[in-house]
């Protein structure tokens, strides 16, 4: 049995060890707000937070987890609020096709965690998540909008 701690609920689950993170959100917590992309941990689709760091759940081990807390989109919402992350990406109109997008907002939960104010090349260097629609130029003002909101 692995324990895990899942957007602040406790799970015991009898899977495989080596079973990726990915599908264990998916598969048997019903959790698919996290997204499959490329099952290389290339495409940031699948990113979600392992102890507060941004990780690419589909490479990660469900036994790599065990004890930690885990948070994934569905974990941002509080008492019927969005984060204020959510919401920059509405103001700015972020996603087109909206597949990407979850593990977008996951990564920059984890930017603006460690710098609050990024600047263009803090953004580019830590938001590595692949947008096949291309709205970078939308993302990026949207994590300006969020590190200006003091919520």
């Amino acid at each position: 049995m692995i324990r895990l701690t899942v957007n602040d609920k406790e799970y015991s689950l009898d899977v495989e060890p080596d079973t990726p993170l990915l599908w264990v959100l998916r598969e048997q917590l019903s959790l698919t707000g996290t997204k499959y992309g490329c099952g290389k941990a290339q495409c940031g689709a699948c990113t979600v937070q392992v102890d507060g760091i941004a990780l690419r759940s589909c490479v990660f081990p469900i036994a790599a987890a065990s004890g930690k807390k885990i948070t994934t989109i569905e974990g941002l919402e509080r008492s019927g609020k969005l984060h204020k992350i959510q919401r920059a990406w509405i103001e700015a109109d972020a996603p087109q096709c909206g597949y990407c997008q979850s593990g977008m907002i996951m990564a920059t939960v984890a930017l603006l965690e460690t710098t609050p104010s990024p600047s263009d090349a803090d953004i580019d260097d830590q938001i590595t998540n692949i947008c096949r629609c291309g709205t970078f130029q939308e993302v990026r003002q949207a994590i300006h909008l969020a590190a200006a909101d003091q919520d």
